[in-house]
């Protein structure tokens, strides 16, 4: 079964074309990799998926709706989630707190009116839900640190908690690898299989990094 159905997608800045008639199906539980030279236009891709950018034609349907008349607002509402190339985290809050961030759309009292003061039972069951989202990613022990004091792939493993932990159907990584050396390449690349293969996740991907996209991808665009 189809989760994501991408048709004749097309999209343009002005005289410039970004891309144009781009389409692909995503199945439920796939690990799907976009792949291609710089400028090839992946992250404009990216970003049109994730409704940062308006394309200029074609459709797309997130398990049979129309994904581009959807707020995007909505989005996490829908079960999207999506990692940044350049890190999408708070440096000033904790690993805890910024994969708290990810749940506002899963709370009552919601992380903007209430803070993180979320009433007893609401804050005990979204902490849990964070905290087990941190021992996915295996920085359970640095929960209480501030993001900027973590190392560059801690702070990698900090954004798919906080994606993880929003509980989504699919989730949009964006070069996940990126800037990483040998060894934290290695351990995203377990992270991201894991997701699929542990917690049943769709995964979309965009890397440059090929032996990454060989080892977990089970088809490439």
């Amino acid at each position: 079964m189809n989760l994501l159905e991408v048709r004749e997608l097309t999209l343009r800045f002005g005289a410039i074309t970004a891309f144009e008639g781009v389409s692909f199906d995503v199945s439920s539980g796939e690990l799907f990799a976009v792949i291609g030279p710089n400028g090839a236009g992946k992250s404009s891709l990216f970003n049109a998926l994730s409704r940062v950018y308006e394309p200029d034609a074609g459709s797309v349907l997130l398990d049979g709706r129309d994904f581009l008349r959807v707020r995007r607002d909505r989005l996490a509402e829908l079960g999207v989630a999506r990692s940044f190339q350049n890190l999408g985290v708070f440096p000033h809050l904790t690993a805890l707190e910024n994969v708290l961030v990810g749940r506002h759309h899963l709370m009552r009292t919601g992380v903007v009116r209430g803070g993180l003061g979320l009433g007893s039972r609401e804050e005990r069951r979204h902490r849990g839900a964070a905290m087990g989202a941190l021992e996915f990613v295996g920085l359970a022990d640095h929960a209480g640190i501030e993001v900027q004091l973590l190392p560059y792939g801690h702070r990698k493993r900090v954004e798919l908690a906080r994606c993880l932990a929003m509980e989504p159907t699919l989730m949009l990584l964006d070069e996940p690898v990126a800037g990483m050396n040998a060894g934290e390449r290695a351990e995203i690349t377990a992270l991201v299989r894991r997701l699929r293969d542990e917690r049943e996740l769709t995964v979309v991907l965009v890397e440059h990094d090929m032996g990454m996209v060989m080892e977990v991808a089970d088809r490439i665009l």
